[in-house]
């Protein structure tokens, strides 16, 4: 291997290296934030239950949608990609919420 090429290579391993942390803060951000807004979620959940609240809001879960689809196409995100994030995590909401009414 010439030297030059070599000096690529390293140079190439920095780059990745830092693209890796940036990546595991991000990801930090991401579980902190998901885990904040769980515990937004379930103070939700508890006052329904206490309120005779039905677990879930089709009409708001709809406004959720498309406002999450115009933030995707801001943020050059994949819409369906995003649509499938929200779907997951509304899904989780739901279930804890039933079981909070049990």
């Amino acid at each position: 291997m010439t030297d030059a090429k070599r000096d690529d290579t390293g140079r190439a391993a920095e780059i990745l290296k830092e693209h890796r942390q940036s990546i595991d803060r991000l990801d930090a951000i991401l579980v902190y934030t998901l885990a904040e807004r769980f515990k937004q979620t379930q103070a939700v959940g508890r006052l329904k239950a206490a309120h005779d609240l039905p677990p879930s809001d089709p009409d708001r879960e709809a406004r959720q949608m498309a406002r999450l689809d115009q933030l995707a196409k801001e943020a050059d995100l994949d819409p369906d990609l995003a649509k499938k994030f929200l779907t997951f995590i509304i899904s989780e909401v739901i279930r804890h919420h039933e079981k909070l009414q049990k």
